[in-house]
């Protein structure tokens, strides 16, 4: 499967409604199948991240968030920080994702968390 194939499949399904909490979600199971494509595509896995992460569903946003957006992050933050920022900025629904996501990987350095807490008390506070 391709990044591209992974996308379409994924937006065919969505935004969906969430799966009952005992079952298997398919739309949290699609965007996973994304996330397998963070280190070979991430500007496609970006485009997606932006697409879908201001979607008014909270639970979509929240998988796009602890999946994508924050494994983005884990292993491009200098390539997609300023872009995310921008977009926390722009988007209250995006702050909101954002305020979702923890640290891992490159946003646990030093100056990276700086920025990144820095930018969570932003989001948090505008997504409010």
């Amino acid at each position: 499967m391709t990044v591209q194939e992974a996308i379409e499949a994924a937006e065919r399904i969505l935004p969906g409604e969430a799966a009952p909490d005992d079952e298997e979600d398919p739309r949290w199971q699609a965007i996973i199948a994304i996330g397998e494509f963070l280190d070979s595509q991430p500007e496609s896995v970006w485009k997606f991240i932006e697409c879908w992460g201001v979607h008014p569903n909270d639970d979509l946003r929240m998988a796009i968030a602890t999946v994508l957006l924050e494994h983005l992050l884990d292993r491009h933050f200098e390539t997609f920080f300023p872009r995310v920022r921008q977009l926390v900025r722009e988007n209250r629904l995006f702050a909101d994702t954002f305020s979702s996501c923890w640290k891992f990987g490159q946003s646990k350095s030093f100056a990276n968390a700086l920025q990144f807490d820095a930018l969570k008390r932003e989001a948090s506070q505008r997504a409010g």
